[in-house]
This record gives structure tokens, sequence and C-alpha cells, in this order.
């Protein structure tokens, strides 16, 4: 393969970039065939009460019951990161992505999932 031939990215994940032929990391560049790609979920999501529904409980508690209400408001955070792991012909790489909702975290695991298709159909 010509080291100036710049076919078009496909995905990206993190630090690792995919074109049809060949994966591209700060570690190296390997052909795609034959790669093998691991996703792992290192987020956590938990859901607490916000400081604000409990501000409001205590202020509106003592004026009715209707108050407590407050305490049924729920919020989500998720904090961690997604690791990606690809090893091929003389590569290996890994890289952690940050994650802030589930939603990205499904998103990375179907670039994933797109760069393994993308290992499968070029050998």
């Amino acid at each position: 393969m010509d080291q100036y031939n710049t076919a078009p990215v496909r995905v990206t994940i993190g630090d690792i970039a995919c074109t049809g032929e060949e994966v591209i990391t700060p570690s190296g560049r390997a052909p795609i065939a034959g790669t093998t790609w691991t996703f792992t979920d290192m987020s956590r999501t938990d859901r607490t009460i916000p400081a604000w529904a409990i501000v409001l409980t205590v202020l509106f508690v003592w004026f009715c019951f209707l108050g407590l209400l407050f305490l049924l408001v729920k919020e989500e955070r998720t904090t961690g990161w997604a690791q990606v792991t690809v090893q091929g012909r003389g590569l290996m790489h890994v890289t952690q992505v940050p994650v802030n909702t589930p939603m990205v975290v499904m998103d990375l695991n179907s670039r994933v999932n797109y760069a393994r298709s993308l290992a499968f159909g070029s050998g």
C-alpha cells in the first residue's frame, strides 16, 4: 500500500480513525482486515434528587404538605468513560473516551460495531 494513499476516513473512535483499508492510531497503522475490536463500557449512571428540589421541599413543607412532591424529582448523571481496544497485525492500541450521557455510550458502541463490519468486509 502506498504510504501517500489517503483514503477517506469512514469512522473515528476517540483517537482511532478507520478507512476502508486501514486503521490509523497514534501507535501506528495496520490493515483493517483481521483486526479485533473490544468495547468496554466503564460508565456509571446515578439517579439522585437535585439540590434545588430539596431546597424547595424544605421551603414549602411548612406551607402545605404538597412541598413533599418535590422529592419525587429525579436527575440522572452519567460519569466515566468507554474503553476501545483495537488489535491487528503489528498493532495494539487502547483509547478511553469520556462519556456524560447513555446516548454517547450507545454512539461509541455503534461506531465500534461499524469498524468491526469494515474489518470483516475487507477480508
